[in-house]
């Protein structure tokens, strides 16, 4: 009798252990995704004349947060301290048009690529602007910690041309002081400098050629976080495969130009 009660004790520690476990993994799959995002970089995500939170990437990262069984919230952060609030645990990921380049390799756990991402010059109609050696002793805006402004650091031969770099919190408030004249030329990410240009199309022009190497758009994670990076590539495939991309890609872009 003692040895039979013994063995129900202890299978009932290991059905309790076990139970435990359990319910830990599927509290873990239930868990909200946060994602932190710059909410003024149309078309990658930008809040709507309703206040919404609307993009690119917004609507991926739905569809996959759909595909995984979670929540998703979205949650708006300065761009510059973004490796920090990533660090920090106060957003899970970072799904906002994120240039992939080596230093922020350092710091981040990327997913695949998904989009190309080139840095062009924008100036307003009638400029006598025509590429970049003209941009000499001219006052040029740009995001800070944009990927133009990385570019920047790593070209001190072509910064020390310029007469002066005015650096803002969002590509939108330059393309404003563009317009105004309070700029001569903006570098910034093709597919936000076109959309912001598509509503104004008799006020800007996009010089072709881009500054800088042309990069990549992914997703970024904490550097330990394997396990979340690992489902949302999983999902991303998928997206992928069976067209939803192609089709959200043709929503905000007028076509599928993802890699």
């Amino acid at each position: 009798m003692v040895f039979m009660l013994a063995v129900m004790v202890t299978a009932g520690l290991i059905a309790g252990c076990g139970g435990d476990k359990k319910a830990a993994t599927q509290k873990d799959s239930n868990k909200k995704i946060v994602v932190g995002l710059d909410d003024n970089f149309p078309p990658m995500g930008f809040k709507n004349e309703k206040n919404e939170i609307v993009g690119f990437d917004i609507d991926m990262a739905k569809e996959a947060a759909k595909r995984l069984g979670r929540p998703v919230e979205f949650k708006p952060i300065d761009w510059s301290s973004k490796e920090a609030e990533l660090k920090s645990g106060r957003i899970d990921c970072i799904w906002n048009g994120l240039n992939i380049t080596e230093e922020r390799k350092k710091n981040m756990l990327f997913s695949d690529p998904y989009m190309e991402c080139k840095q062009l010059i924008f100036i307003v109609k009638g400029s006598p602007i025509k590429g970049q050696a003209d941009l000499k002793g001219k006052v040029v805006g740009m995001q800070s910690a944009s990927t133009a402004e990385q570019n920047l650091e790593n070209d001190k031969d072509f910064a020390a041309t310029l007469k002066e770099v005015k650096k803002y919190p969002d590509c939108i408030a330059a393309m404003m002081d563009l317009e105004a004249g309070r700029l001569d030329a903006i570098i910034t990410d093709e597919i936000v400098g076109r959309y912001y240009m598509s509503k104004k199309p008799d006020k800007f022009v996009c010089l072709p050629t881009p500054v800088g190497p042309i990069g990549d758009f992914g997703i970024g994670f904490r550097k330990d976080d394997t396990k979340l990076q690992g489902e949302v590539q999983k999902v991303l495939n998928e997206i992928k495969k069976d067209g939803t991309a192609g089709k959200i890609s043709t929503k905000w872009f007028g076509s599928d130009i993802l890699k």
